[in-house]
């Protein structure tokens, strides 16, 4: 690897980083002034303007209240369970496609933390290791409440991920690879896997609402029977790490949405615009420029996902825990299955036929 592909290399994984951490913060933010909006109030308002800087107050709070452990618990696994839990969280978004190419003195360097041909696996991967940190944090603590909401969340993550797994295959069989980088790549223009792949959207999404333990199936904190869940015995930045990690999977999980079925750094007239800028501005600036606009679009459309999330939250009733057990293998474990059974039906019969017509 040359120089200049290494400091861009270096500035995209940092610049990933830091925008990851800085849309989770915010998201907390966000997150209250939507909930304010739904129920008719300013939401935060005083720290700076617009209540702008109302997530540093927050990290600042949660940094210097007292850091205790529960004089029966685990210390070490106490520890451990956020730290594993915000870990996690971090590593997913290092395979997401965040935009096409940046030029730099004749080399082309992908916007993508790591460019890897089984990145949907790793995300999956990644993902599925974050229960062990819900997990190891409610055992740790000594408590009932916080083994039960534990309990819940490792019990509830395994029930989606089947289904979520499930829902993938299909748009796995569509496009033939496990890279995302590729996978985006065959969305180009308005040609997005949305418009073929409806129902394994919808799956998708409701399964990452339990992965993310969001409402209506944030079980495993359920304050009304478990008072605080898996982080009932926890505070100050430990409670913090808990929190955070669950806004960044938030973001995670919308831009994987956005990856896999509205095309993310795709969008209709993308060709024309790439034209007009690399006429009026040369090949290399008006590409870069070009990559830019993508990459706001890709942000645009995660970021809508996010408010998705607020909005839900703040609109629906919590079901009870058998209502979510029912839905995840009775209703979405069996429309995965016909979903795959579609899609492969689709792609050997129906494919040849439109490819045949077209030429």
């Amino acid at each position: 690897m040359e120089l200049a592909e290494f400091v861009i290399k270096t500035i995209t994984i940092l610049v990933v980083f830091v925008l990851t951490l800085v849309i989770a913060m915010y998201s907390t933010w966000g997150e209250r002034k939507v909930a304010g909006f739904i129920q008719d109030r300013m939401g935060p308002n005083r720290a700076g303007p617009g209540g702008l800087l109302q997530p540093l107050a927050d990290a600042g709070k949660m940094f210097f209240k007292e850091d205790f452990i529960p004089a029966l618990a685990n210390k070490w696994l106490f520890i451990a369970g956020p730290s594993l839990a915000m870990l996690t969280a971090l590593l997913a978004s290092a395979v997401i496609p965040f935009g096409s190419t940046f030029r730099w003195e004749g080399k082309e360097v992908v916007l993508q933390g790591v460019e890897s041909n089984i990145g949907i696996l790793y995300v999956f991967g990644v993902v599925a290791l974050g229960v062990y940190g819900i997990m190891i944090g409610g055992w740790a603590s000594n408590n009932k409440f916080s083994l039960l909401g534990a309990i819940r969340a490792a019990s509830q993550n395994i029930s989606y991920e089947v289904a979520m797994g499930l829902s993938l295959i299909a748009i796995l069989m569509m496009s033939s690879s496990l890279s995302l980088g590729e996978i985006v790549s065959q969305q180009h223009g308005g040609n997005w896997n949305i418009f073929y792949q409806p129902l394994g959207f919808i799956i998708f999404l409701t399964c990452s609402f339990a992965e993310c333990n969001r409402v209506p199936f944030d079980l495993p904190e359920c304050e009304t029977e478990l008072v605080g869940g898996y982080h009932t015995e926890y505070g100050s930045m430990k409670l913090g790490f808990y929190l955070f990690a669950e806004y960044i999977n938030m973001f995670v999980s919308s831009a994987i949405i956005s990856v896999l079925y509205f095309g993310g750094y795709n969008y209709p007239g993308m060709d024309w615009v790439y034209d007009q800028l690399t006429g009026a501005l040369g090949t290399q600036t008006g590409h870069n420029i070009a990559t830019l606009i993508g990459t706001a679009v890709f942000f645009g459309k995660a970021l809508f996902f996010i408010f998705f999330y607020m909005w839900v939250r703040w609109t629906l009733p919590r079901f009870r825990y058998d209502q979510l057990m029912n839905l995840g293998w009775k209703k979405l474990i069996p429309l995965a299955i016909f979903n795959i059974i579609i899609t492969g039906a689709a792609v050997l019969f129906l494919k040849p036929l439109i490819t045949a017509w077209l030429n």
